[in-house]
């Protein structure tokens, strides 16, 4: 504690990366209301808002990841992945590529999301008792992908060249009329880092590993991950696993989606790229609302980066902008914020910071249970009367408990 102003002090930086639209509004309501007024706050700043991506031609996106290499422990609100419509709406030079995409594939690691589980916010499948945390893998597939638009007839070959110049194709179809082709890749070396971060992860938190995939359709693809999540139990987990009483095993996607919805959870689910993408969505939802989740980047070399696993919520931003009240929910950038700090403490072994994270989390969540909330959680709270108050509104009311603790 710095005695003159009376804040927590900073020894290590903690990499910031702004966002876009409602959740940018959010969350630099929440480091001003929430941060700044008790702690020094010592970070490294990155617009990662859409236009200034465009106007670096994304090299801000780079210099947040080298800057989250650097100091270990970055926090990252939502940001636009531009569509076309995105281009035009606001006059971007190109269709960047995801910035999460961008940041995951240089730090090569897992994203982690988890729920954030509240008293009287139920989760709308009852059969849950417990939480399922998603692994997503965060590197390749669609989001390293390339693609082209096909506007006549011709064949399209996966074309690869080795070092000698030899060439082996495979043929992806031959096209009578327009359509479209991707190609996506993976490596290894990341499939074998995923693995190893997901199953140290389920010993940490002591529950059993199921990874998905669909090797009975992509029989080279999916099945190289099948066979390396084998490898990496067999020779590296197994004896831990089974000491622990767990169990690691693979299944189809359809039926690790099947199982999530009829048990009870209390497991890590491992997933590729896009699946995870999908299914931590439809996790969040089904806690209650998609600002109901956590996530967390965690890199083989103990890197962190923490997000909102939301979207910039578009609706609301626009609605905002003409004066109209909207109530969208701040938890997972206030846990976002709140992790990232506790971490930083956490590593550089400064008690105070790292107790303060966990405040401003506890904060939030006794805020819910008193039964002050926003308009989603109001839906499906078991709360009687709920007080539905904005976002901001929430973030005021938080920072006011704190202030009294």
């Amino acid at each position: 504690m710095n005695k003159e102003s009376g804040k927590i002090k900073m020894t290590t930086p903690i990499v910031e990366m702004s966002g876009d639209e409602m959740a940018q509004i959010l969350w630099a309501y929440t480091k001003e209301k929430l941060v700044l007024p008790f702690v020094e706050l010592k970070e490294e700043l990155f617009d990662l808002g859409v236009r200034n991506r465009d106007q670096t031609d994304d090299q801000v996106t780079i210099d947040a990841a080298i800057a989250t290499k650097k100091y270990g422990v970055a926090v990252k609100c939502a940001t636009i992945t531009p569509n076309l419509e995105r281009v035009q709406e606001y006059n971007l030079k190109k269709m960047w590529k995801s910035p999460n995409g961008t940041i995951r594939a240089f730090l090569d690691g897992t994203v982690f999301r988890a729920p954030i589980l509240i008293r009287g916010i139920e989760p709308y499948i009852r059969s849950w008792k417990k939480p399922i945390t998603l692994a997503r893998h965060a590197y390749g597939d669609l989001y390293r992908g390339a693609e082209l638009r096909i506007d006549r007839p011709g064949k399209c070959e996966l074309v690869f060249t080795d070092a000698d110049g030899k060439e082996t194709r495979e043929l992806i179809h031959s096209f009578k009329s327009n359509g479209v082709v991707r190609g996506q890749h993976n490596l290894d070396d990341s499939i074998r880092n995923f693995a190893r971060c997901c199953m140290s992860y389920a010993l940490d938190v002591r529950q059993d590993l199921i990874f998905s995939a669909k090797d009975t359709i992509s029989k080279t693809y999916d099945r190289e991950f099948r066979e390396i999540f084998k490898e990496v139990y067999t020779t590296e987990y197994m004896e831990r696993f089974s000491s622990l009483g767990l169990r690691f095993e693979y299944c189809l996607i359809d039926d690790a989606v099947s199982r999530a919805v009829k048990n009870e959870g209390g497991y890590v689910w491992a997933c590729q790229n896009y699946d995870g993408d999908v299914m931590s969505d439809m996790l969040a939802t089904a806690y209650g609302s998609a600002a109901m989740m956590t996530s967390v980047l965690v890199t083989p070399d103990g890197k962190y980066e923490y997000e909102a696993a939301h979207g910039t919520v578009r609706r609301h931003y626009y609605r905002y902008l003409e004066g109209d009240v909207v109530s969208t929910n701040p938890l997972a950038i206030i846990f976002a914020w709140g992790n990232g700090l506790e971490k930083r403490g956490v590593l550089d072994k400064n008690a105070e910071l790292a107790e303060f994270g966990r405040k401003m989390k506890s904060a939030a969540t006794k805020t819910v249970e008193s039964g002050i909330m926003t308009a989603d959680l109001g839906r499906v709270t078991s709360i009687p009367n709920p007080q539905i108050v904005t976002g901001l509104r929430f973030i005021d009311i938080v920072g006011i408990a704190m202030q009294q603790k």
